[in-house]
């Protein structure tokens, strides 16, 4: 039974890789079978087909991005969680739900809308100072989700592969000083707000 289990793992994580590097319609069964080093036929004894495979994976990258979200948020508490624990887990995760948005999944569409649900109610309980907080949540989480859809050219920019520990670190600390700080005045701000009213 331990064998199947771990099989059905490997199956999974090989898919979320080529999922990931080739979308759904360019990995096929026998690639994967060949990334897990397993037969095409126990891929479809465990899945029974690509699309059900590539719902397992949304499934799992979902339900893993959430409890790791309890663990070292609600849990352990923003100010202690440390990049070189959340990156080797979250990374990969994080950068096959974006493709798998792309690719037009109804399980990692659900997720955007669950994030950005959550994001506006706390920015309601934190003290965020907009008129629209359903904007607020959306843009934010389209700014964020947007570093994976331009990886390519943002690595360029910066010279490091943010997949990597130092890169991550390099894209987290970005974050940090971005969110961290004001790019307006009040007074800027305020008149902005009132031309676009």
């Amino acid at each position: 039974m331990n064998d199947d289990l771990t099989a059905r793992a490997r199956i999974r994580d090989a898919a979320i890789k080529l999922f990931t590097e080739r979308g759904i319609e360019g990995a096929s069964i026998r690639d994967i079978a060949t990334e897990a080093g397993v037969s095409s036929g126990l891929i479809r004894h465990h899945f029974g087909s690509k699309e059900a495979l590539r719902e397992a994976c949304d499934n799992y990258a979902r339900d893993r991005m959430f409890q790791l979200s309890r663990e070292l948020i609600d849990e352990q508490g923003l100010e202690n969680v440390s990049i070189a624990t959340v990156q080797p887990v979250s990374f990969p995760l994080q950068t096959y739900l974006v493709r798998s948005m792309m690719d037009g999944s109804e399980t990692a569409a659900a997720l955007f809308e669950q994030t950005v649900a959550y994001g506006e109610e706390w920015a309601k309980t934190h003290g965020v100072v907009t008129d629209d907080f359903r904007a607020w949540s959306a843009v934010i989480t389209v700014m964020k989700l947007g570093v994976f859809v331009l990886r390519d050219q943002l690595e360029q920019a910066l010279d490091i592969d943010i997949s990597t520990t130092d890169g991550y670190a390099r894209l987290s600390r970005a974050y940090v000083d971005i969110f961290s700080q004001p790019l307006l005045t009040p007074e800027q701000a305020a008149n902005l707000r009132k031309d676009q009213s």
